[in-house]
Parts: C-alpha cells; sequence; structure tokens
C-alpha cells in the first residue's frame, strides 16, 4: 500500500513538474507579455485558444506555424508577431496551450 502510494506521488509530481515547465517556457520565451492562462491581455488567454482549437484536427500544427510565423485577424486587429523559438519548443507551447481548458 505505501509503495502504490509512493509510486502513485512520483509520477504526480513529474506531471505536475511537466506543466510548471512549459508554464516556466512560456514565461522565458516571452508569451506571458501578450497572453495569460485566464484572461485576456494584447491576446487572448490560453484557455480561450484551447477552447476554440482543442477539438479540432490538425489544431497543434497549426497553432505551431501561428507562434513560428505569427498570425493576424483571428482574434482581432493586433497582429501576432513571429515568435524566436524552435519547432520543438512551439509543439511543447502549443501542447501546453491546449490543455489549458
Amino acid at each position: 500500500m505505501k509503495r502504490s502510494i509512493s509510486i502513485a506521488l512520483i509520477f504526480g509530481s513529474l506531471f505536475s513538474t511537466a506543466a510548471l515547465a512549459d508554464a516556466n517556457l512560456a514565461k522565458a520565451k516571452n508569451c506571458m507579455a501578450c497572453h495569460s492562462v485566464d484572461k485576456k491581455v494584447v491576446g487572448p488567454a490560453f484557455k480561450e485558444i484551447a477552447a476554440k482549437y482543442g477539438s479540432q484536427k490538425g489544431a497543434e500544427d497549426q497553432l505551431v506555424q501561428k507562434v513560428l510565423k505569427g498570425s493576424s485577424g483571428v482574434w482581432g486587429g493586433m497582429p501576432m508577431p513571429p515568435n524566436a523559438v524552435s519547432e520543438k519548443e512551439a509543439h511543447t507551447l502549443v501542447q501546453w496551450i491546449l490543455k489549458q481548458k
């Protein structure tokens, strides 16, 4: 029983650490200058993005391209410039954003 609880705690901490690491990546890459998890700032909240795109097929790849190349007109007149992230970092960020439902 104690072993099961210990294993559950270890796995739980790994998953929460991964989620925190992705939030830290969003901060490190200045995503939080224009976005927040639950409120519109300059751009939409990550929860709004997840609600809009989360059930769409191919959403991750579509959003990765928006992060890499920039986007405009989807959430209003303010364009999102291309971001200085690698493709791998963009996938990590988008996967985290889509989990913010």
